[in-house]
């Protein structure tokens, strides 16, 4: 090919890219228009503000195109943002291999297990760790609006609050299978089942944010006695209190719970009673107490696995396709729960 050939072909294709950016840009400009006339409450405002911000990302005319390119897509800029502040860090119970990921390329337990110990946010097959997200936004009267087209609840005191809901998929739930010829007898769900689907859910009101993790059939705070009888569906509460940023996932059943209290520290009760001890020798011998006891004598929960919030692959639901949403489960998936509709409903 001769030097004159390449210089047209040259010119043909910067001017070809000219013309595709100028197209995209002319699309999308068209698409927030028409959302700015018709207002964003309409049901189809999500995709188009979808099909926009993919039309930049693909001219290379947008600097939200990286990992957080499908939470604007789905919410928009100040929404993803709320989304990604408020995601959990995932602690894992002692001894747990299997690891919440993307349903749609992990069905079984062999891709979802990883490493026991340590940071981890890939399984040994190199699944990423993944949330799906879900947001119901209540806080003005145009997301209000806008929710309430989709189908979503922001009535009564819903209206100012912001919910944000992570769900994790595992392939498998294992929970309670010692006891299980005990519960196949009553009425509630047989614990040992393919798929299953936990998670937590932060509320964020104009007085602070709170969570609450989904734990069988209801919802948690603390993990103690006291949810059980929410756990297997016998009694039904919200949950809800002062969001601490993490979800801690037991081991088989998947369940979670987004507070743990400190744990007594035996080093540091034997360290403050051996000095309590020297402190009373010195009394007794006319001294004065020297020692310094520890100002606490608990410690935070061990951390010994554990998936950083910015290692957490997140998955708006809302940009799901026909052929994700139609997938069979063993058990309910998120969209198909009253919850997903209802923020403050209180069953799962």
């Amino acid at each position: 090919m001769g030097a004159g050939a390449s210089r047209r072909l040259s010119r043909q294709d910067g001017q070809s890219t000219v013309e595709w950016i100028g197209l995209c840009l002319v699309v999308s400009a068209l698409l927030v228009g028409v959302l700015t006339a018709v207002g964003g409450g309409l049901p189809g405002g999500v995709f188009a503000r979808a099909i926009a911000t993919r039309l930049l990302c693909a001219a290379g005319l947008s600097s939200i195109c990286g990992d957080s390119g499908d939470l604007v897509a789905a919410y928009g800029p100040e929404l993803a943002g709320e989304v990604e502040r408020n995601a959990p860090r995932i602690v894992y119970e002692a001894g747990m291999a299997a690891l919440p990921v993307d349903f749609r390329s992990c069905r079984n337990d062999s891709c979802a297990a990883g490493p026991e110990l340590g940071p981890v946010w890939t399984s040994a097959t190199g699944e990423p760790v993944a949330a799906f997200v879900h947001a119901v936004d209540c806080r003005t009267k145009l997301a209000r609006a806008e929710s309430a087209a989709h189908g979503y609840d922001c009535t009564g005191q819903r209206a100012g609050n912001l919910y944000l809901q992570f769900w994790l998929y595992y392939p498998h739930s294992s929970s309670l299978s010692s006891v299980r010829p005990v519960l196949r007898d009553l009425p509630v769900e047989d614990p040992l089942h393919g798929d299953d689907w936990e998670g937590v859910q932060v509320r964020v009101t104009p007085d602070g944010v709170e969570s609450r993790a989904t734990s069988h059939h209801g919802y948690s705070y603390d993990a103690d006695p006291t949810s059980w009888p929410s756990d297997i569906g016998l009694t039904h509460r919200s949950a809800w209190g002062r969001s601490t940023g993490k979800l801690f996932v037991s081991g088989g059943s998947h369940a979670g719970h987004v507070h743990e209290h400190r744990r007594l520290s035996i080093r540091r009760v034997a360290h403050a009673g051996g000095d309590l001890g020297v402190d009373a020798y010195r009394l007794a011998s006319g001294g004065h107490p020297r020692a310094k006891l520890p100002r606490r004598l608990t410690v935070p929960p061990p951390r010994a696995r554990w998936t950083p919030v910015s290692r957490l692959r997140l998955i708006p639901i809302e940009t799901l396709g026909d052929r994700a949403l139609a997938t069979h489960f063993a058990i309910e998936p998120p969209w198909e729960k009253p919850v997903y509709s209802d923020p403050e409903d209180q069953g799962t």
